[in-house]
């Protein structure tokens, strides 16, 4: 896509902000249809300066010609700012980002899949017990286990928390690796371990087409709901 293809975006969700249908569009509440100000080329750089790493291209694109965040997405694109002169993202989830090891390419699967397959094989179920106060031990103690593997942070190096869909349940975009400039689902809260998004073709979907899946999808919306 070209900039002024990205440009054209924010004309379009602009005019969806206007349009009477726009708040039957899922998400349309969280993010009021605001999309902040696109980064300066030099905002940008500083901000690829402190992350040591190149954001992917159609992410880059984004945020210089649409707007650093906003309308997007489920409830929106997590904007990033400058606070108190360093740049993070900010949303319901945000902090789960390593900011520090965004160069560090991000895992094909995470480290040791079968270990993450089994600890969920492994889940108490509530028959196993006579009494339901040692069930909720058990549980709880199973909890604790699965958090520190499914939630480790060395499993989401090279990628950012893009957006929230409620529930805790995220999407990421790879910043680094060979999935750079996915999307990736995140329904860890839901013992479902972490997956490419994959379009009508099996393919991993890209930022771009993330985003102007959504637009599409919120134009149909909106004028079916006006």
């Amino acid at each position: 896509m070209t900039d002024q293809q990205w440009a054209d975006i924010r004309q379009r969700v602009e005019a969806l902000a206007t349009s009477p249908g726009s708040n039957a569009v899922f998400g349309a509440s969280g993010h009021a249809w605001v999309l902040e100000q696109p980064l300066s080329p030099s905002e940008l750089a500083e901000l690829e300066a402190q992350m040591k790493v190149r954001l992917p291209e159609e992410y880059r694109a984004l945020l210089l010609c649409v707007g650093a965040g906003g309308a997007g997405p489920a409830h929106g694109v997590f904007p990033v700012r400058r606070v108190q002169g360093r740049w993070r993202w900010e949303g319901d989830g945000a902090e789960l980002a390593e900011l520090a090891r965004l160069a560090e390419s991000f895992p094909d699967r995470g480290p040791h899949p079968e270990i993450v397959e089994a600890l969920l094989a492994e889940r108490p179920e509530e028959e196993e017990f006579d009494e339901i106060e040692a069930f909720d031990d058990a549980i709880e103690a199973w909890d604790e286990r699965r958090d520190a593997v499914m939630f480790a942070p060395e499993r989401t190096v090279g990628a950012i928390v893009i957006c929230h869909l409620g529930c805790a349940q995220r999407e990421w975009l790879i910043i680094s690796g060979s999935h750079r400039g996915t999307i990736w689902s995140d329904c860890r809260v839901d013992n479902v371990d972490l997956a490419p998004l994959l379009g009508r073709d099996g393919k991993p979907v890209t930022f771009a087409q993330w985003y102007l899946n959504w637009l599409r999808h919120a134009e149909r919306t909106a004028l079916e709901g006006i």
